[in-house]
């Protein structure tokens, strides 16, 4: 039940974030900027990234 819990809590707090567009716009540029470090962290898709500069 405390996962389910969790669940609820971040779905009722995007719901607020999402009705307000300025506290969704901080929201939208951490993402972006942790989910391209993700990327660039993971070794598969950093050979993918690098394999696809290369034949450029």
């Amino acid at each position: 039940m405390p996962l389910l819990d969790m669940f609820v809590n971040s779905y009722a707090l995007l719901d607020e974030l999402r009705s307000s567009p300025i506290l969704l716009l901080p929201v939208a540029v951490l993402s972006a900027y942790f989910g391209w470090r993700v990327v660039e962290f993971i070794p598969f898709t950093r050979r993918i990234i690098e394999r696809r500069e290369s034949g450029n």
